[in-house]
């Protein structure tokens, strides 16, 4: 047997509790393991521990996994009536049987000797408040995304007009300053109620002197360019009335040059009573104008009018919860989106989670992180993270032409044995945003952009989509991606044909359970090497059928089922580039 490929331990996404009574065990195995089978039961079911008794545990096959470029992911659910479970693994390869327990692979032989003290895999107890417990409305959401200058401007009293540039079409710049509000965003809510849209993701609100408003100024106050207390506050509310949650960017990695903290560490030097609030390295230098690749203080990449805030500080911590329990109180936001949120310290995150949960128990805590987040989802951090490696993942099988489909396979199966169910269920789905390129400018061809769309519409988890998306809006990288949005083209005929398509595609996830389930699997029962196909299951085992033809030609496909989305398909035809999602008859 192929030893090295098996792997195991009770933690993190391995083994843990979905909920009060039920137990996840996963397993790695290689290619050449065919079955597996788990002995399991409660440690005391023979006698307490280190007695004479000989624990023997129930045996039950595990019949459901997935396939990993390298590996197998074998899964199953325990339900252990005592809350507690002591189990090891027996692996069939074609010619050998092994055992595989805590410490390592043993025989037949050797299980069954005589006075072995065997040492399981052993979960002691499924305590009800170590469970990871994530908000249950965040898998019916469809988010929209919108960075405030550029998607709507709407008339503020006393503002004058020449403080903005006007709006245009094409290419922006990060100087320009185009007079997006919160009031444009509230007047345009009837129009994202139409759409489907039941979630906004607001890039920082917060009073800032940029327009991306990352670099925070007083994180109590909402920017004037923006609005103010009272605008903000019916904006959730309307939002909130059509069924629409909030969420707000929370920018606590870093501040800006005229936080008054900062402000005061810059005039007083270490005397200041926030000179722990930073982290400061070389105090003569704090006042030198340049990039901190000197090392004189940390801040957000190298960026000097950043500074990083010590978020391992207490006075930090309780001030952060003050100010989100603040939000949470004056506006009654939905969820709070943490930027650059693997650089703030776990401490942080755990203190301001018991505080946030305390005030509001359903509050949606996203972090930004773009690589494997498993420490921060283990229930007592974030909720979920932006599922940038789906992003990136979807994007690189559609630009790398010599990918096979069993590599698209391996790859969503990946992001998915990341994590547990609970943070994959509410997982923040994206394809593009405003750190990076549009979607549409990657190939522009609007079949792949539908493509990709419909993986995004289909996958476990909860989509987002970036303003400007319902019209395939084009914009390169940041600052580019950032553009106006274009209300004066909306309603020429291709751009009221391109929004039928993406309400078609919120529509069917709305709609259809399938579409929010965790359930999915991957037939290969089309012989096109670039036909991705892929199957989701509800609850109740009714089938949506997934099919994308990524090669250049065109393919035949069995007219069965009741259509829910289709492009570039007639009569049993599925052409390049073309899509298929299908209601299935049960078998």
């Amino acid at each position: 047997m192929e030893f090295t490929g098996v792997y195991h331990k009770t933690s993190e996404q391995m083994s843990y509790a979905l909920n009060e009574n039920e137990l996840v065990v996963n397993l790695k195995t290689g290619y050449d393991v065919r079955r597996v089978f788990i002995h399991h039961g409660d440690p005391f079911e023979a006698g307490i521990l280190g007695g004479n008794e000989k624990w023997t545990g129930t045996r039950e096959e595990i019949v459901f996994k997935k396939r990993l470029r390298h590996q197998i992911w074998w899964t199953t659910t325990l339900q252990p009536p005592y809350k507690r479970c002591k189990y090891y693994f027996e692996l069939h390869t074609e010619t050998e049987i092994w055992y595989y327990c805590e410490d390592g692979f043993l025989t037949k032989d050797q299980i069954d000797m005589e006075g072995r003290m065997i040492q399981c895999f052993t979960v002691p107890w499924m305590n009800p408040a170590d469970v990871n417990c994530t908000p249950g409305w965040v898998n019916d959401t469809i988010w929209y995304q919108i960075f405030p200058d550029r998607f709507c401007r709407g008339e503020i009293e006393g503002e004058r007009k020449e403080d903005f540039v006007p709006w245009r079409k094409g290419k922006v710049t990060n100087e320009e300053r185009f007079g997006g509000n919160l009031e444009g965003i509230r007047q345009k809510l009837p129009y994202l109620a139409d759409l489907g849209i039941t979630g906004i993701y607001l890039n920082p609100i917060m009073e800032a002197e940029s327009n991306h408003k990352y670099d925070t100024t007083d994180y109590t106050k909402i920017d004037p360019h923006f609005g103010d207390k009272e605008t903000f506050a019916k904006l959730v509310k309307e939002a909130h009335s059509l069924g629409i949650r909030i969420m707000v960017d929370a920018v606590f990695n870093h501040c800006g040059p005229k936080f008054a903290p900062w402000q005061d560490v810059l005039e007083k030097g270490q005397k200041s009573p926030y000179a722990d609030w930073f982290m400061v390295q070389t105090w003569p230098l704090l006042k030198k104008r340049a990039d901190t690749r000197d090392g004189r203080f940390y801040s957000f990449a190298f960026a000097d009018q950043m500074p990083k805030i010590n978020t391992n500080n207490e006075e930090v911590i309780d001030y952060f919860c003050g100010v989100c329990e603040g939000w949470i109180t004056d506006y009654d936001i939905d969820g709070i989106r943490f930027d650059v949120g693997n650089e703030v310290s776990h401490r942080f995150l755990k203190k301001i989670r018991e505080h946030l949960k305390r005030c509001k128990e359903d509050i949606y805590l996203l972090g930004e992180i773009w690589h494997d987040a498993s420490q921060w989802l283990m229930g007592d951090e974030y909720d979920s993270v932006m599922n940038y490696p789906l992003m990136s993942g979807i994007h690189d099988f559609f630009l790398d032409k010599g990918m096979k489909k069993e590599e698209f396979e391996y790859m969503i199966n990946r992001c998915y044995t990341m994590y547990m169910q609970q943070n994959n269920n509410v997982m923040f789905n994206l394809l593009d945003s405003h750190d990076t390129e549009r979607l549409m400018n990657r190939f522009h061809d609007l079949d792949m952009f539908y493509q990709q769309l419909a993986v995004l519409f289909t996958m476990p988890g909860s989509p987002c989509i970036y303003y400007g998306t319902e019209i395939a809006m084009e914009g390169g990288h940041d600052p580019d991606c950032r553009r106006c949005m274009p209300w004066d083209e909306l309603e020429t005929p291709k751009n009221q044909e391109k929004i039928r398509s993406v309400k078609s595609l919120i529509r069917m996830r709305k709609e259809e359970d399938a579409c929010r389930s965790l359930y999915f699997h991957f037939p290969g029962e089309y012989e096109n090497e670039r036909c991705v196909e892929y199957i989701k299951l509800d609850e109740n085992q009714n089938e949506l059928e997934v099919l994308l033809n990524c090669s250049e030609n065109e393919m035949k496909v069995r007219p069965e089922g009741e259509i829910l989305f289709s492009r570039k398909y007639k009569d049993g035809i599925l052409e390049k580039n073309g899509t298929l999602i299908r209601r299935k008859k049960k078998r």
